[in-house]
């Protein structure tokens, strides 16, 4: 039966992947767009986003600069990243854009960044966690996390969690989105963080992070939602990136011409940017500027949510947070 199910899910993933995240798809989408959503400046808005050096962070700062934000790129290596801050301050004419040095793997990194960043006593109105990493071979970091979840899930969640304080001064404007994945379908949520079990799959790993990045996102709309921070979750459709080519080249290759630019990919998370917040539902998931779905039908993952409150649990514990 579970062979069954993980068989089910995964055509029916490909099957809505192919009809919904293509480039064809977000042009048939865009044409239900209203093009006045996304011509609001945001002049004096603070805007964080992780990831930014290229693809589809890097596509979101500079659509966020181009509006006239004060975007703060967190990029792990500096160099790319200094590359990245000439680039967006060059193509949007905004000088209000910095770069932070912090690897989203590391949470002694985070917590530096955080400190160092807190002292700066900035509102932050916009945390986009775009930052991600899908790695095929199993990998441990130095403080002894597997790779993919250090960086999807264990970062995303410190990140954010340190962050709360800044988003509080923004309040009742200040917003989360993380950046997730449509293969998130295919997994429900597991106990098994770390990929301990069985034979190690990068792909199914970032899969459950994924999941598990939508299940925090209704985990922190719940927990926050009378201290003026709104969390959204969001998928980006199947891009053309850096990352996508590294990771998944022959999936790359194979829809090379179908597949979004970075910027098509970024439309939605600069949408729920710029978004007036009772116009958005805190803890829904976001698709093509639309609310859309956690769920495939018949896949069996609806009910693997009962675990996020465990999960939330051990990830205060493995990050050194208190619940």
């Amino acid at each position: 039966m579970f062979l069954l199910i993980k068989t089910w899910r995964a055509t029916a993933f490909g099957c809505y992947g192919y009809l919904n995240f293509t480039k064809s798809a977000f042009q048939e989408h865009s044409k239900k767009f209203n093009p006045e959503d996304m011509q609001k400046r945001i002049e004096g808005k603070n805007c964080v986003v992780t990831g930014a050096n290229s693809g589809i962070g890097y596509a979101t700062a500079e659509g966020l600069a181009s509006r006239g934000a004060t975007v703060y790129i967190v990029c792990r290596n500096k160099e790319r990243g200094e590359t990245a801050l000439s680039q967006i301050r060059s193509t949007t004419g905004n000088q209000n854009v910095h770069l932070e040095v912090c690897d989203l793997s590391s949470l002694s990194e985070i917590k530096s960044f955080a400190s160092k960043f807190s002292s700066k006593n900035v509102p932050i109105h916009v945390l986009v966690n775009n930052a991600g990493v899908l790695e095929n071979s199993k990998t441990t970091t130095l403080e002894g996390f597997e790779l993919n979840f250090a960086t999807n899930v264990l970062g995303t969640f410190t990140m954010t969690e340190l962050m709360v304080p800044l988003l509080e001064k923004a309040a009742p404007d200040a917003r989360v989105i993380t950046v997730s994945s449509g293969g998130m379908y295919t997994a429900p949520l597991t106990t098994d963080l770390q990929f301990a079990e069985g034979k190690f799959n990068g792909v199914e790993q970032y899969a459950r992070n994924k999941r598990v990045q939508v299940a925090l996102t209704e985990k922190w709309a719940e927990t926050y939602k009378n201290r003026g921070i709104s969390f959204y979750s969001m998928h980006p459709g199947w891009a053309e990136t850096p990352g996508v080519a590294k990771s998944l080249p022959s999936f790359n290759t194979l829809l090379s011409r179908k597949l979004r630019t970075s910027q098509e990919g970024a439309d939605s998370i600069v949408w729920l940017a710029l978004q007036p917040k009772e116009m958005l539902a805190s803890g829904a998931f976001y698709f093509d500027r639309a609310e859309s779905p956690k769920h495939l039908m018949f896949a069996a993952t609806g009910g693997s949510h009962t675990l996020t409150n465990s999960i939330f649990d051990r990830l205060c514990s493995m990050s050194g947070l208190s619940s």
